[in-house]
């Protein structure tokens, strides 16, 4: 596509502009976290003397390590579960064109439409009667379940745009069903398996609000979730409190800086085969 040097500079000052706007906050956090502690940020006045002492202090005041262990356990808890079991539905109902998978997947869709807060109440009830309150199970097994939906359709997507050529040639070859999906289409499947996987342990990561409700010990929860004890108790030290929410912050930015081009990759390859 040729553009003129008019559409050229449009989209590059667009794009500035956007870049701008997206690091605004994150700069503004930086310089607020670098304050003195017991002093009011104001604006973006980058201090002087910057404090680096205070992610010390933040990380220490917040018992990071074990909020970090805690998020951990939840991630290696949901995410492998999630993409394994919505890899083997999607190349269900995408590939194996399975009886009533349409059923299936319009029900999916319809649970694509209900948000987090609508089944808080239900779930908290539900897990009380389990007796998983209070346990690290009672953010797994729901986020399990709720992230379900999309992952199923992501992956459906995928499969339903794999040439159904490559199945009967290796059912010729006298593959079984179970070695067809190992060995044909899961290594097909790769780069939206990597997508989704990187998905599912952003929103893992920063689960709040289930993480704030099902669970009171703040060591059980989520990083992002026990934000909200930390700012209960630290509330009035912002200084402190942009600190721990930058340290919150910098793992999931860590993931997806690294893994950026399989995730560009995967919405590419599904917007060219769309």
């Amino acid at each position: 596509m040729n553009l003129s040097r008019r559409e050229q500079v449009t989209g590059r000052v667009f794009l500035i502009a956007l870049i701008l706007v997206t690091l605004l906050p994150f700069v503004s956090m930086l310089s607020a976290a670098l304050q003195p502690r017991g002093t009011v940020p104001s604006g973006l006045a980058w201090p002087s003397d910057p404090q680096w002492g205070n992610f010390a202090d933040a990380f220490t005041a917040a018992n990071m390590g074990a909020l970090l262990r805690s998020s951990l356990l939840i991630v290696a808890g949901v995410v492998p579960v999630s993409v394994l079991i919505a890899t083997m539905a999607g190349f269900g109902l995408g590939q194996l064109r399975v009886p009533g998978g349409r059923i299936v997947f319009g029900l999916l869709l319809l649970g694509l439409t209900l948000p987090f807060e609508a089944v808080v109440t239900p779930l908290y009830y539900q897990m009380q009667g389990l007796g998983l309150l209070n346990t690290r199970w009672a953010i797994i097994l729901p986020l399990i379940g709720l992230y379900m939906p999309f992952a199923v359709f992501w992956m459906r997507a995928h499969f339903t745009n794999v040439p159904v050529e490559l199945s009967e040639a290796a059912r010729v070859d006298g593959s079984s069903t179970w070695q067809l999906f190992w060995r044909v289409q899961v290594p097909l499947a790769r780069p939206a398996i990597a997508s989704l996987t990187i998905l599912m342990f952003l929103w893992t990561w920063n689960q709040f609000l289930l993480a704030i409700v099902l669970v009171d010990d703040a060591t059980k929860r989520t990083m992002a979730g026990a934000l909200g004890a930390f700012q209960g108790q630290w509330g009035t030290d912002l200084v402190l409190l942009c600190a721990g929410s930058l340290l919150i912050l910098t793992p999931t930015l860590i993931v997806f800086l690294i893994f950026q081009r399989q995730f560009i990759k995967a919405l590419i390859q599904g917007s060219l085969k769309g």
